[in-house]
């Protein structure tokens, strides 16, 4: 038997134990149940001792936990296992020495994937050394993934076994159980205490690079010992001088890369290139937008990345045609190299042109090799790993076309998903099976492709960090398959903001969040998991959502109809406790009276009571029946625009003044009649302006409560209950797109989760600020320039003159008129500041980037936007206009953004 104790520091208030639990019986066989509760010793000190047989105490497992008995609650502390080897030969007593481990400790983030995976992934295993003469047994253990691939962990300290405190003798430590560094040592009784301090030790150069700060560690003499057994010193964090691990990173679409063996898109294959130009300029990640399967309707439209037909499948536009196979009838491969280089020499990617060339190769190229490609090992382990989406989506796309709409609630057949139906209609056997498996084959190349690219990134010290859409395409393969999973009823959006007065109606279905967690959000996990594949770091679009979403009705067009869900109501009880004597038909019906017509039509006004409106008292109007909603009304006008004899530009305005009229309400009704929810933005309306004063204030008062203190610690509930579970679900490091009308629950949340924040310089958090400063960006956050959503910086810098001017002398601190455009010099000292900010990342688009180079930036910023985010119908067709091998070749450029990073301190090797 080998008795083992158990020590951990914990500060614990009333009602708090510690409990242990691992993989040995005696630490109850990892059933929480037997798990064995730590008793108290004194002062923080919490210990237990524990008897295991041999074989188990040869290598055992193990976790420290705690129970809140106040709340029920228990607590696990971070990271993976603990894990000690004993020889049990050598030692009967073995006494551990353990420090928790906070879950919201900054450093955790350096065991997630990125760094894991590529930056401090370890190729070699360094042995673990034993130092010192015959004497009492010390294993220093020290948990640290922060090492590069070319570094050790080393000791130094006051005995000669350590080096006595000398760099030339440093002592190194082995990894083998990485990312803990261990070292046994033995010192004699009376050589005890001893100081000691952990370094960072180059093996290329053989010296000592880092020593740890802080004052010195300490080694007391301990009681198991002296009894001849092993005291094991689990040491946490190497406390860094030089401060905390960032790194920097570019933006880009993956549509928008261009080379010079692509079909006029940017291809997976594509990705590589952009992985040497990141090493070349210090770049270690490089961010794209969504990369799913959108195609809905084969035309343009289909270029919107948020509303994939599938989450799991890859889209076939960023397909490699050379790298899926040449065709043996050399004259077609011609025609299709022919076709590349035409569509390689557009400005702009010609999302139809480029669909349609490729569609006709994918057929091409799987009648010639689908023989051989079906057939393969490889093949078959791809499907028995995906078959669980890969089918539903291949039999989605052909019956897509087989009846020329995704809306498959206009299928004549299939239009109800059945799992026996499905199955039957993709079998081998059937005459259309080819329509179905050439999904199979498409993907399978995709995946192929996409994994390379992945693997190659990882290989050079570069992570891809993928985008996850907070909605899913109405008429998508996953609402077909489980539409109890989202609210089809409803539309997902935003409210009001900097994008749209009006707020953002996406068109997406919410997300049932009950539903989905009946089988503890299984679909979430699924489509993280697979996302891993490819990924090491994620955006989670519209964080804000896992709090509460912006649910629209389907009656209504314009984001002002919409209403947080989940959400707290007014009842009228309540709104009569406020001191407003609630009145439905006053508030919650379009306020529309005589004058307001006058102001808002014009000479219009007649012409819109006449066919519109009804008078139901003198100077008073509702809308006739047939136009009592935007969407009748929307409907309607694009009736009479697809007549060909109409004034598109009038309608186009006369629709939105009519919006205007639909939203002249101050309260919206519920599903349930007696309960009532403020309308946004009410403050605007003719309706709020006609109340008395006393109204006024009532409604005031009502709507600060409702929308910035109501629901705070109701939504912090809510994400609390899916972002645990959807975070571990994989290892992947997240952020979180935190724009827009945040609540005061957020920040906390995402700061317990770890979710790293977004700083948008021009869209500061702090309402205090006009343009937030880099230099006060907290460390878990990415800070950036702009997004695809925004302009550019050279886009920005022309679009309001005053608030250049006051971001000149405030942020820039430039005196004198700032120059008319952003010129290159503006550009760097931007993007410098934004190196040197505090956060973890600095991701910049890569036209702001260029910025910086007046040779290499594009001649006018007005062609360098993504997407406009008030314009539903946007063309995403942006492309870089230098070729990837053309920007490896400009060394003076990428020498000078490498030299911005490394003096930022945010190419450093650990």
């Amino acid at each position: 038997m080998i008795k083992v104790r158990f020590n951990i520091d914990y500060r614990t208030v009333w009602g708090q134990r510690l409990f242990i639990c691992g993989s040995a019986k005696s630490l109850g066989s990892w059933n929480e149940a037997k798990a064995v509760p730590l008793l108290p010793t004194g002062g923080d000190q919490w210990s237990i001792a524990v008897e295991m047989d041999q074989a188990e105490g040869k290598s055992f497992d193990y976790k420290y936990y705690l129970l809140d008995e106040r709340f029920g609650t228990t607590e696990w502390e971070f990271g993976d296992k603990r894990r000690q080897n004993i020889d049990e030969s050598l030692y009967e007593t073995v006494e551990v020495r353990d420090y928790w481990r906070p879950t919201t400790d900054d450093q955790n983030l350096l065991n997630t994937s990125p760094f894991m995976q590529a930056f401090f992934k370890q190729k070699g295993k360094p042995k673990k050394n034993v130092v010192g003469g015959p004497g009492l047994s010390y294993r220093l253990q020290l948990r640290l993934p922060r090492v590069a691939e070319d570094y050790q962990v080393g000791l130094i300290g006051s005995h000669k076994a350590l080096g006595e405190w000398e760099e030339e003798k440093v002592v190194l430590m082995g990894n083998a159980e990485f990312p803990v560094w261990e070292l046994d040592v033995n010192f004699a009784l009376e050589e005890l205490p001893v100081e000691y301090k952990y370094v960072l030790y180059n093996t290329k150069t053989k010296r000592v690079e880092e020593w740890e700060g802080g004052e010195n560690r300490y080694l007391p003499r301990s009681a198991s010992a002296q009894e001849g057994g092993l005291t094991i010193q689990a040491d946490e964090h190497f406390r860094f001088q030089s401060g905390n691990w960032r790194g920097a990173g570019v933006a880009i679409p993956v549509f928008s890369l261009r080379s010079e063996s692509g079909t006029g898109v940017g291809e997976f294959e594509d990705i590589k290139k952009l992985v040497d130009w990141s090493l070349k300029t210090g770049n270690k990640l490089i961010q794209v937008l969504p990369v799913n399967d959108t195609i809905a309707s084969h035309t343009w439209v289909d270029s919107y990345p948020y509303a994939g037909i599938s989450v799991f499948a890859l889209h076939p536009i960023y397909a490699n045609l050379q790298s899926m196979g040449a065709l043996s009838d050399r004259k077609r491969q011609k025609e299709f190299d022919k076709k590349r280089i035409a569509l390689n020499r557009l400005d702009h990617v010609d999302h139809e042109q480029v669909m349609n060339t490729k569609a006709e190769y994918f057929k091409l190229a799987y009648a010639e090799h689908k023989e051989v490609v079906l057939k393969s090992k490889e093949f078959k382990t791809f499907f028995a790993q995906n078959g669980h989406w890969l089918l539903p989506y291949a039999v989605f796309s052909c019956l897509r076309d087989r009846f020329g709409t995704p809306d498959f609630s206009q299928w004549p057949q299939y239009s109800v998903y059945s799992e026996k139906e499905i199955a039957k209609f993709a079998d081998p056997k059937q005459k259309h099976y080819d329509d179905v498996a050439i999904h199979y084959f498409i993907q399978f190349h995709l995946d192929k492709q996409l994994k390379e690219a992945t693997a190659y990134a990882r290989q050079k010290g570069v992570v891809l960090k993928g985008d996850i859409p907070i909605g899913i395409f109405r008429n998508s393969v996953d609402a077909w398959i489980a539409p109890r999973l989202y609210n089809m009823d409803c539309q997902a959006g935003a409210p009001p903001d900097d994008f749209s007065v009006t707020g953002q109606n996406w068109g997406f279905p919410t997300y049932n969040w009950e539903e989905m967690a009946k089988d503890d959000y299984a679909w979430w996990k699924e489509r993280l998991k697979k996302m891993a594949d490819y990924f090491d770091v994620f955006r989670i679009d519209h964080i804000l959502g896992f709090f509460r979403i912006w649910e629209i009705p389907m009656h209504a067009v314009e984001g002002l109809f919409g209403h947080f869900n989940p959400c707290l109501p007014f009842g009228v009880d309540e709104l009569g406790n406020w001191g407003l004597q609630f009145n439905k038909e006053r508030y919650c019906e379009p306020f529309i009276r005589a004058y307001m017509l006058s102001e808002i039509f014009g000479a219009h006004s007649d012409k819109v009571k006449e066919t519109y409106l009804d008078e139901f008292e003198e100077g008073k109007y509702r809308f006739k029946e047939k136009y009592t909603t935007q969407r009748k009304l929307s409907t309607h006008i694009e009736e009479i625009m697809q007549s060909g004899n109409a004034d598109s530009e009038h309608l186009i305005w006369l629709r939105s003044q009519l919006f205007r009229l639909h939203a002249e309400v101050l309260f919206l009704p519920t599903d349930d009649a007696s309960l009532f929810n403020p309308r946004i933005g009410f403050h605007s309306t003719y309706s709020y302006r006609d109340l008395d004063d006393r109204s006024k204030e009532v409604m005031n008062r009502l709507y600060v409560h409702y929308f910035y203190k109501r629901h705070n610690d109701f939504w912090k509930h809510r994400a609390m209950e899916k972002l645990p579970a959807l975070k571990a679900a994989t290892n992947m490091l997240i952020c979180g797109e935190d724009l827009g009308m945040v609540p005061e629950s957020v920040p906390g949340v995402m700061a317990e989760m770890q979710i790293l924040s977004l700083a948008v310089q021009r869209m500061p958090n702090n309402p205090d600020w006009e343009f937030w400063p880099p230099s006060q960006t907290p460390y878990l956050s990415v800070t950036t320039t702009s997004s695809h959503d925004t302009s550019t910086l050279r886009g920005w810098w022309e679009e309001d003159r005053q608030e250049v001017q006051r971001f000149f002398n405030s942020i820039l601190r430039q005196t004198g008129e700032a120059p008319v455009h952003c010129e290159p010099w503006i550009a760097s000292e931007i993007i410098r500041q934004h190196m040197e900010a505090p956060a973890m990342w600095a991701i910049f688009p890569i036209q702001d980037l260029l910025a910086m180079d007046e040779r290499l930036r594009r001649s006018s910023p007005s062609e360098e936007r993504i997407n406009v985010p008030a314009n539903p119908q946007h063309y995403w067709k942006y492309r870089l206009h230098l070729t990837l091998e053309e920007l490896l070749k400009e060394d003076g450029f990428s020498t000078y953004l490498r030299k911005l990073a490394d003096e930022s301190g945010r190419i450093r090797s650990y």
